[in-house]
């Protein structure tokens, strides 16, 4: 009868002691991947951390580019002359920078400055405005040779800085006069702009 008691009961034991090993065997494979749960939490919260961190300091560094480029467009508007623009639109160039070389001519006129020659280049092919923007200005190169004193000269260069519309001045080639040391041969070569 004990063997009738112990059949009964052989079944429940075999399972506890199978329970019991497989639980002692898989106990440290379990705590292994506790371990590397709780790591690869750690590790996703700093790295969290670290994005938030470079986040804002993206922020704060798109913040600061905006704010100067808004601040270089502030001070580019400050700075920056308009350009000439024609009062009849569908002129060629030479129609359209004529308003603009007649306020240039007018300027040596006013400071007495004789003009010996004049030569002009429309849209030349090396300025930068007629590469990449052609459909949009018209420009005109103006070579001039021009005698004048300092002080007519100094006044014209003080004008044609202070001129209302955008222009480049290329050169400026001084030679005083051998005879008259007072007189100046001038050579001049300046880009007038006008928007199409």
């Amino acid at each position: 009868m004990d063997n009738d008691k112990l059949k009964q009961f052989i079944f429940p034991i075999i399972l506890l002691f199978v329970t019991v090993i497989g639980t002692v065997s898989l106990f440290p494979k379990c705590m292994n991947n506790v371990q590397e749960c709780i790591a690869a939490k750690q590790l996703t919260e700093d790295l969290n951390s670290q994005v938030e961190e470079k986040t804002a300091q993206l922020e704060e560094l798109k913040r600061r580019k905006a704010q100067e480029a808004e601040n270089e467009r502030k001070q580019a508007a400050a700075i920056a002359k308009p350009f000439y623009r024609p009062i009849m639109d569908g002129l060629d160039t030479e129609a359209v920078i004529a308003g603009e070389f007649a306020e240039i001519l007018q300027l040596i006129r006013a400071n007495r400055i004789r003009v010996r020659s004049m030569k002009t280049d429309a849209n030349p092919s090396d300025d930068e405005f007629v590469k990449g923007a052609a459909n949009r200005y018209d420009v005109a190169r103006l070579t001039l040779e021009m005698v004048g004193d300092y002080t007519s000269y100094g006044n014209f260069l003080k004008e044609m800085y202070k001129h209302e519309h955008f222009l480049d001045i290329q050169t400026v080639e001084i030679v005083s006069y051998r005879k008259n040391k007072r007189i100046l041969l001038i050579n001049f070569k300046v880009k007038l702009y006008a928007q199409k």
